[in-house]
């Protein structure tokens, strides 16, 4: 087999290529960063014309890189930052607006004036969701209702919606494809996740025109051709929301397995098998992909700001020159000395989903320094990771003995140690830690043949590290409480 698969895993501060051999190893990867817009407090958006761009080079510099042409290519999978809107006009393809993306809260008083309605019951058993700004309709109707002529042009179908993995979609085939598959689907607020199709009261609720909708698929099938960017064309075919792209590169396809991803944000998720359950836990039930007939589902907590608190130490503190530098400078002392930081700097979600609370930095003393805020800072991250699968645990009854791990955190020593004892169990981390871009290569390429079948990507998965508890749990007890005490405090400022 001397073709490859070629990932797209568009993310929510860059877009990366990564191309993929039968050995499900990546042979050349290129990324680029695009702009973050903030154009008021608690407003997040991208220009959708600098997505396409940016990931169209790189994907074009990866196969350079990789010394292949596109006839080298069997199939192109698309991992995509989910809920991010995008509003097109179908006789241009020119967006209507900026992408309104995952982070932006825009829309909390709405989603507050919905739950006061009293729709929260009915959104949770169609879609899965907890009613939030996070997901797609609220962002659609905002665009419809707050850019002008927007709703005339909806109105008469001049109008395309789609979160990013359509955007793409849209553009690799000169408009040809208008197309969405069920696990980003599940993710808008729109979709039953039931019936697998959209859903007429919710679109009425929400006054969203279904004519704007793109056409729902499975996540592995051949959806067409590549008419642009590439000298010949490539079947596209494989499509998945990036978290459940990861679940399925991690290989979890068996109920009860978990992965979480540590990027921007955090996102756990626990494959359920092939039947919804709703929680109990304020998680959110989603579909995680369908291949051929069957459809599975996973249980999900969102962790807002991950990743995202270290670009915060980077690029607003000022107290790290890059990234890589927040482990040696977290590292440099013992431990955080009771400063707790609460990163709540877009709400929090799952298991609290209060949109309202800001982000808090407890415990300081005339001693603490950059380093314990540093420190603070990845804490939080396995803080919140806990939290979540605490949560799984309970609305699940499956007592959870491994957790398997990826994203760009996932290279720090310390914060998988200290996640570890935390939740008194096994941190595993694959020797291919791309899964996002794995799991949308995996479904490309079992679409077309490239791979056979299920167990023969599922024997290509191997472990780099296992990290186990090495704290006492009793020791562990004490810095929860001080963690859940400073939740508290951060929920208790956001409602005075």
């Amino acid at each position: 087999m001397n073709k490859s698969i070629l990932a797209l895993d568009q993310g929510t501060t860059s877009s990366r290529a990564i191309v993929f051999n039968h050995q499900g190893l990546p042979v050349a990867v290129a990324q680029k960063e695009f702009s973050q817009i903030f154009p008021k407090p608690g407003w997040v958006e991208h220009d959708p014309d600098e997505i396409w761009s940016t990931q169209s080079g790189v994907a074009l510099e990866a196969l350079t890189i990789a010394g292949l042409e596109s006839t080298d290519i069997s199939a192109i999978g698309i991992a995509n930052q989910r809920e991010t809107t995008v509003v097109w006009n179908r006789k241009t393809g020119k967006p209507v607006y900026n992408a309104i993306v995952w982070q932006d809260r825009r829309t909390a008083e709405y989603c507050d004036h919905l739950k006061k309605e009293g729709y929260g019951e009915k959104i949770q058993e169609k879609t899965g969701l907890i009613i939030d700004a996070y997901f797609s309709a609220t962002k659609v109707k905002w665009i419809l209702d707050n850019v002008d002529g927007v709703r005339k042009l909806a109105n008469s179908g001049d109008l395309a919606f789609g979160t990013v993995d359509s955007w793409l979609a849209w553009n690799l085939t000169l408009g040809r494809l208008h197309v969405t598959d069920v696990s980003n689907a599940s993710r808008t607020m729109l979709f039953n996740i039931n019936t697998l199709t959209w859903d007429a009261e919710l679109l009425e609720i929400f006054d969203i025109p279904e004519s704007i909708l793109p056409e729902v698929r499975s996540s592995s099938e051949e959806y067409g051709m590549t008419e642009a960017l590439f000298a010949s064309h490539i079947p596209l075919a494989g499509m998945a929301g990036d978290q459940q792209a990861a679940l399925f590169g991690q290989m979890c396809v068996d109920q009860g397995m978990v992965k979480n991803t540590y990027g921007t944000g955090c996102f756990m998720m626990m494959n359920i098998g092939t039947r919804p359950v709703m929680s109990k836990s304020r998680l959110l039930t989603t579909v995680a992909w369908k291949i051929g007939d069957r459809t599975d589902y996973a249980l999900e907590g969102s962790i807002f700001i991950a990743g995202a608190v270290v670009q915060w130490l980077r690029d607003s503190m000022g107290l790290i020159n890059t990234s890589a530098d927040v482990e040696k400078l977290a590292a440099s002392v013992q431990s955080s000395e009771g400063v707790y930081f609460v990163p709540a700097f877009a709400g929090l979600g799952a298991p609290y989903w209060n949109q309202h609370t800001r982000g808090t930095i407890t415990g300081l003393t005339r001693g603490s320094t950059a380093a314990h805020i540093a420190r603070a800072a990845l804490d939080s991250i396995a803080y919140q990771t806990l939290e979540v699968l605490l949560a799984m645990k309970n609305d699940s009854g499956i007592d959870i003995q491994e957790l398997r791990v990826d994203g760009g955190a996932t290279v720090n020593n310390n914060l998988m140690q200290f996640q570890s004892d935390l939740l008194q169990s096994n941190v595993v981390r694959p020797k291919v830690t791309e899964t996002t871009a794995l799991g949308a290569a995996y479904l490309a390429g079992l679409a077309v043949g490239y791979w056979n079948d299920m167990n023969e990507i599922s024997r290509q998965w191997q472990i780099e590290r296992t990290f186990s508890p090495l704290m006492p749990a009793t020791e562990t007890l004490s810095l929860i409480e001080g963690w859940r005490k400073a939740v508290r405090t951060a929920i208790s400022w956001a409602d005075d």
